[in-house]
């Protein structure tokens, strides 16, 4: 039997209120384990008056999973005998970032595993404002408003938690621990995403410098890239579409992404640092 050693392991995972998200799937497999999950989350604001609601998946459904606390996943975890608890706090803000890590302690405990998972998104492009043709309500020419949106959760925001995990380690004479940056099969350019591409982009290569500067401590630090995974905002037709195009056939779930998250915590990757991994049935292969 395969033991990934992570019973009592305490894991801090940042944007996991969607409980049909990637952050909430991950931290069920990790309570599954015996982990203990502290899950962090910022809630989107919801539209003034409040959309219809919808069970169908779409953009106004993946805003209401978005606009939700994380109480939903706690239950969920609780009813199977997990320990978590959560906080929600804007990472755009550097000063959430030691706070965050201080209601960890408070709860649970030193940090032992990080999951960087929570993004921020603007739509953006290079195609001038005039040409509609090409332009949808979600999407406006790139801005300097639309990049720091982007940066400022997507990598900054990385790159402090990191930093501040490290300090914590260093500080308690720690000798195991784990980093997985969640980033997107997108980020080596991303058309209509160009500043949520380029972001996460910059994060894949802090993860890089992380695994070199951070490994002689014993901290492995790789990265996960998800392709198109139904969180709740790829409509019924979209997903069809996209399902057909996959070397798999489907588009992805939640779960797909949270057990290679787990596998890369797990005493089973010991000897794994530095990679990004592309998790999306293969969309994204060198050929």
């Amino acid at each position: 039997m395969i033991d990934p050693g992570l019973k009592d392991k305490v894991v801090l995972i940042t944007g996991a209120n969607n409980p049909y998200g990637i952050g909430a799937a991950t931290a069920r497999a990790f309570a599954a384990q015996g982990a203990r999950v502290f899950l962090h989350f910022f809630r989107l604001p919801q539209a003034p008056g409040g959309a219809e609601p919808t069970r169908d998946p779409g953009p106004t459904f993946y805003q209401a999973q978005q606009g939700k606390t994380a109480d939903e996943v706690l239950d969920a975890i609780r009813r199977q005998g997990g320990q978590a608890a959560a906080w929600e706090a804007d990472l755009s803000r550097p000063d959430n970032i030691p706070r965050l890590f201080d209601r960890v302690e408070e709860v649970f405990g030193p940090v032992d595993i990080l999951v960087n998972n929570a993004a921020a998104w603007q739509g953006d492009t290079f195609v001038p404002s005039g040409a509609e043709a090409v332009l949808n309500r979600f999407v406006s020419t790139v801005s300097a408003e639309s990049h720091d949106h982007n940066f400022a959760v997507n990598s900054r925001a990385v790159a402090l938690l990191m930093a501040e995990y490290a300090r914590r380690f260093v500080r308690r004479g720690a000798t195991w621990g784990r980093i997985v940056n969640v980033s997107t099969d997108g980020a080596s350019g991303f058309p209509g995403e160009v500043s949520y591409g380029a972001s996460k982009h910059a994060m894949e290569s802090y993860s890089r410098a992380a695994a070199v500067e951070l490994g002689p401590l014993g901290i492995t630090v790789n990265v996960v890239a998800p392709g198109p995974v139904q969180t709740g905002y790829i409509p019924p037709e979209m997903e069809k579409k996209l399902g057909a195009e996959i070397p798999l056939r489907r588009v992805g779930r939640p779960e797909d992404v949270a057990d290679v998250i787990v596998f890369l915590a797990s005493e089973q990757a010991r000897w794994v640092t530095g990679q990004l991994i592309y998790v999306g049935g293969g969309k994204v292969m060198p050929l």
